[in-house]
């Protein structure tokens, strides 16, 4: 059976014959992942999730989704799909239930479950104001909640933490977890933000110039970007750093940080009970083997 939610193969697209836009995107989403999909602006992201929603044809027939060409199940399939591309709709004159009741009339949707969503997404003690007063935060999760009306076991979500101060940023994160693991949903999202991508990303795919340069797990990403691992250690004794330590002869020296490159980041324990064999005060510990270092290692190889 296949394990895949959403496989692209090949898609190619442009919107000029002299550029094309998308170059032989191939992606395999893992049922019950959440999906991470970075890239630099105008590096396809969007576009690519514009011919996930529908919103632009699969011609080719590139696209399945729960194993149906998409081009071959519009719109049925998208009764167990729920997504924001772009900015979302609310209407601000009327109350967060009612914005929730009219998707729920269009979609089919018994009302006994708005309610449901509204708790979901902790929004049940402001469902009666109107949508105009929420704060972006609040807005931001009304819109997931509009998209989780019909109970789609997808989710196709375009920067949805964009513009959020930190607070309503850790409330969509946090949301976005449950959804994943208390409610079983499958969730695509496009982020700029590594650092939130990285924090509950499963799997990550990294677009540049319209091609796929990455598609694995977070480990299989740190593993296919490895150039060795930097580690940064700060001193507390600097006097120790004038001294003729044959360890010092391995670093860069920054004031008081010791800059090492290392072939693997297990190799850090070493190096540190080798400093503090030789006499060094360890404050502070840094590496870069993160998300950004490694998106930032395959899109300019």
């Amino acid at each position: 059976m296949n394990k895949h939610i959403i496989q692209i193969r090949d898609l190619s697209f442009g919107y000029s014959k002299s550029k094309l836009v998308l170059n032989n995107i191939n992606l395999n989403v893992p049922y019950g992942s959440i999906y991470g999909f970075i890239g630099d602006n105008g590096a396809g992201k969007t576009t690519t999730m514009r011919f996930l929603t529908g919103l632009i044809p699969d011609k080719d027939n590139t696209i399945e989704i729960m194993r149906q060409k998409i081009s071959d199940s519009i719109p049925g399939i998208f009764n167990n799909i729920g997504s924001i591309i772009e900015t979302p709709t609310i209407y601000e004159h009327l109350t967060g239930y009612d914005n929730l009741k009219y998707v729920s009339t269009f979609k089919r949707v018994r009302n006994s479950k708005i309610d449901e969503v509204l708790k979901m997404v902790d929004l049940s003690d402001s469902k009666n104001k109107k949508a105009g007063h929420y704060s972006l935060g609040m807005k931001q999760r009304l819109a997931i909640a509009m998209a989780l009306i019909g109970d789609p076991e997808l989710l196709i979500l375009d920067e949805p933490v964009n513009g959020l101060d930190p607070n309503g940023i850790i409330d969509i994160r946090n949301l976005l977890l449950k959804l994943n693991r208390e409610h079983g949903k499958t969730i695509f999202i496009s982020s700029h933000l590594l650092d939130e991508v990285e924090k509950i990303c499963t799997d990550i795919a990294i677009i540049s110039d319209g091609t796929i340069r990455f598609e694995g797990t977070v480990s299989q990403l740190n593993r296919f970007a490895k150039r060795g691992c930097e580690v940064n250690i700060k001193i507390d004794n600097n006097i120790w750093l004038t001294e003729n330590n044959e360890i010092i002869k391995k670093a860069l020296i920054d004031g008081n940080t010791l800059c090492f490159r290392l072939n693997e980041k297990e190799n850090i324990s070493d190096l540190l009970s080798e400093l503090i064999k030789a006499g060094a005060l360890i404050r502070e510990v840094k590496t870069n083997d993160n998300l950004e270092s490694n998106f930032l290692k395959i899109i300019t190889q």
